[in-house]
C-alpha cells in the first residue's frame, strides 16, 4: 500500500519520493557538509598545531561525527524534516502516520546514514530505496519514517459540467445518504473527462455508474434520462444540499455574510430561472428560482452550454 495513512484512518494526498529526487537532496546535503567540515578541518588544524597526534586524531573524529553525523540530526529536527536538500528539491521527512519528526526519528536515520551513504558510497540506500514500495532507505525503516513530496504539480483541473436544465430540481426528493464517497469520486472524474472518452466506453461506464448510483438511491434511474445527464443531475443535487446546510442561516440565497455572490452559471427548471452562484471560495449553491425565462429572454448571456440534449 504506497497510500500514507494517519491513525486516525485517514488518507492522505501526499506522494512517496523517488530515487532521483532523493539522491539529488542527498547530493546537496553532502556537498553542504563537506565544505563546512573541511573549513572546520582546517580551522582546527591551524589551532591544535601544538598538540600532539593522538589528540590531533581524536579532535578530527570528533569533527566528523559532530558535522557529518549530528549535523543532518540537529537540521532535520530543527526543520522537522526539511534539509536545504530537502528544501531544494520540495521534500520533507515525516513519520508513517504522517506527522512531523521528531529527535529520536532523526537520530536513528542520521546513525543508519552513515552506514548505508556514507559507509557504502550510497550503494544500500540506493538498493533499499529502489526495493521499497514507497522508496524507504533503512533508515526510514528503522526510525518509522517517509520522504515525500511537498511540491506535487498541479494537474488541469476540470469543472463538473452543469446538469441539463430539464433535470434541475427533479432528485430533490432523493435520499442520496447510502452513496458511498468512492461512488461520488468515480462518477465526478467520469463527468469531468467524459468528453475525452471514446463514445463506446463513454456510454458504457456511464451505464454502469448510474446503474451503482440507482442500487445504493434505491430508486431506478428515470426512464429516456440519458445516463450521464441523470449522473450530472444526482452530483448537482448533492452540491447544492452540502453548500445549503453549510450555508443554512445565512440568508435565503445562502450568502456568506459578507462575501458578495458572483453568478457561476443559469439554468432553468420550468419557466423558472436557477441560478448557481459562487458564495465563497470553492463553494457554488443554487438560488431559489426567482426569475421567469420570459423575464431573462433575449439577455446576452442565457443559459450556459451544460452538453446534454433534452429527450426527444
Amino acid at each position: 500500500m504506497n497510500e500514507l495513512v494517519t491513525g486516525d484512518a485517514v488518507v492522505l494526498g501526499v506522494q512517496p519520493a523517488r530515487l532521483p529526487s532523493r539522491a539529488l537532496a542527498i547530493t546537496i546535503d553532502l556537498a553542504v557538509l563537506l565544505t563546512v567540515f573541511v573549513l572546520l578541518s582546517v580551522g582546527l588544524a591551524v589551532a591544535t598545531v601544538t598538540l600532539d597526534e593522538a589528540a590531533t586524531a581524536a579532535i578530527a573524529v570528533a569533527t566528523f561525527l559532530l558535522v557529518l553525523v549530528g549535523g543532518p540530526v540537529a537540521v532535520e529536527t530543527l526543520t522537522h524534516g526539511r534539509s536545504l536538500g530537502k528544501l531544494a528539491c520540495g521534500l520533507r521527512v515525516v513519520r508513517d502516520d504522517g506527522g512531523p519528526i521528531r529527535f529520536r526519528h532523526a537520530l536513528v536515520r542520521g546513525a543508519m546514514g552513515m552506514v548505508e551513504i556514507l559507509g557504502t558510497f550510497g550503494v544500500v540506500g540506493c538498493v533499499a530505496s529502489l526495493v521499497s514500495a514507497r522508496g524507504r532507505r533503512l533508515g526510514d525503516v528503522f526510525a518509522g519514517t517517509l520522504v515525500v513530496r511537498e511540491r506535487v504539480p498541479a494537474g488541469r483541473s476540470f469543472a463538473v459540467p452543469p446538469p441539463p436544465p430539464w433535470l434541475v430540481g427533479r432528485f430533490a426528493q432523493l435520499d442520496l445518504s447510502g452513496v458511498p464517497d468512492g461512488l461520488w469520486l468515480a462518477i465526478r472524474q467520469y463527468l469531468t473527462r467524459m468528453n475525452q472518452l471514446d463514445a463506446t466506453v463513454r456510454g458504457s461506464m456511464a451505464e454502469r455508474l448510474s446503474t451503482d448510483l440507482a442500487a445504493h438511491t434505491g430508486a431506478p434511474a428515470p426512464q429516456g434520462v440519458p445516463a450521464a445527464a441523470y449522473l450530472a443531475a444526482v452530483v448537482n443535487e448533492r452540491q447544492t444540499r452540502d453548500v445549503r446546510r453549510v450555508t443554512a442561516g445565512a440568508g435565503r440565497a445562502g450568502r456568506v455574510p459578507g462575501a458578495l455572490p458572483v453568478p457561476v452559471h443559469r439554468a432553468f427548471s420550468g419557466d423558472r430561472e436557477v441560478a448557481a452562484w459562487q458564495v465563497g471560495p470553492g463553494t457554488p449553491t443554487v438560488v431559489p428560482p426567482t426569475t421567469t425565462a420570459a423575464e431573462v429572454k433575449g439577455s446576452a448571456d442565457g443559459p450556459a452550454p451544460t452538453g446534454f440534449a433534452p429527450p426527444a
